[in-house]
């Protein structure tokens, strides 16, 4: 499961070992300036949609790149029974790759409301 920190109004995102294979990189770090709204969810799963570069076992895991050919862009590592954060990016800030990260983290709820609180303080 991917690990999630928010420090220096920076959010650094880890993957595991297996879900770098899927997602194509150790890690992704983007400013809070790029996030648009960030919200805990209770079925990740269900956001990811779309045609994929990734790895899916029905109703149990998702993780990858969704929305290659049109939609978002999201990059994806989200498990069934796990709480989810659900970011909304601002694309060109947060590198140019992806509109949307979905993830899976027991820590998903304090997440979103720590980064919700560094958005409204601008930071």
């Amino acid at each position: 499961m991917a690990a999630v920190t928010v420090t220096d109004g920076m959010i650094d995102i880890r993957f595991t070992g297996w879900e770098r294979i899927w997602v194509g990189r150790e890690r992704f770090v983007l400013p809070l300036s790029a996030v648009r709204h960030a919200a805990g969810v209770d079925n990740p799963l269900r956001l990811a949609w779309g045609a994929r570069r990734g790895y899916v076992v029905s109703g149990f895991a998702k993780v990858g790149v969704w929305g290659i050919y049109g939609g978002p862009r999201q990059l994806v590592a989200a498990r069934r029974g796990e709480p989810g954060l659900h970011l909304v990016l601002d694309r060109a800030a947060a590198g140019g790759e992806f509109d949307e990260v979905v993830l899976s983290t027991p820590a998903a709820p304090g997440l979103a409301e720590a980064i919700g609180r560094s958005m409204a303080a601008g930071t």
